[in-house]
């Protein structure tokens, strides 16, 4: 199972959604409510991308289950394909996760919580995010300990390498490395850049659309039912 970092509303194309001056497509459809994997993933474009697309190429939910994740800053923790509206939008884009105790922080501890409970103790969970910050990861070790885990080479990347080496791994169908997200290292020597040789240009040139299609192989259960 796959938690996903949220992306930033504040940025160029977050601020053009939330004051209505967006030509996304999916924005007549916002009224209704559109999956907010698909939202974020235009937002950030590459590196909400990268882990959306890598996440639901390798989740094995048990069955009847969900096994993507995404971190909201007033709501915690929604399915990736919930939809969600403007107002939804509007309401994450005044909200912030607290380093310390706060409501936001607050409903992020709730929601794990029953996460983990509905899910049991036989289900890996992968954290996808930054590890320069405590504010998704201290909450979520507070509730899952060492069943959290991240992918190693993520640990010295910065956002937008998370990005790109996430949708080479989709390309290549290989699945990354995790290690105990507790004993992960927040900083330290950057690895090697990607080498541009090895980019998929599908990936890279696809804005929207099809992050389910015929990357995502069958789901095949990693826990217990």
């Amino acid at each position: 199972m796959f938690l996903l970092s949220p992306a930033s509303l504040s940025g160029i194309r977050g601020r053009a959604l939330l004051e209505g001056r967006s030509f996304a497509p999916f924005v007549p459809a916002l009224a209704a409510g559109v999956a907010i994997g698909e939202v974020y993933a235009f937002i950030s474009s590459l590196y909400f991308r990268g882990k959306r697309r890598y996440a639901l190429r390798f989740a094995r939910p048990a069955e009847r289950d969900r096994g993507v994740w995404v971190i909201t800053p007033t709501r915690g923790l929604l399915p990736e394909d919930q939809p969600v509206t403007l107002a939804d939008l509007r309401e994450f884009g005044a909200g912030r996760i607290e380093a310390e105790d706060g409501p936001c922080r607050a409903e992020l501890l709730r929601t794990a919580h029953a996460l983990g409970k509905r899910i049991g103790g036989t289900c890996d969970v992968v954290l996808l995010g930054s590890l320069a910050t405590p504010l998704y990861l201290e909450p979520l070790l507070e509730v899952f300990g060492t069943r959290l885990s991240v992918p190693e080479t993520l640990a010295e990347r910065g956002d937008m390498s998370h990005g790109g080496l996430l949708l080479r791994c989709v390309a290549a169908g290989e699945e990354l490395t995790y290690v105990a997200a507790a004993a992960a290292a927040r900083h330290g020597a950057r690895p090697p850049k990607l080498d541009p040789k090895t980019r998929p240009r599908r990936a890279f040139t696809r804005e929207l659309g099809g992050d389910a299609g015929p990357d995502r192989p069958p789901n095949r259960p990693m826990c217990g039912s």
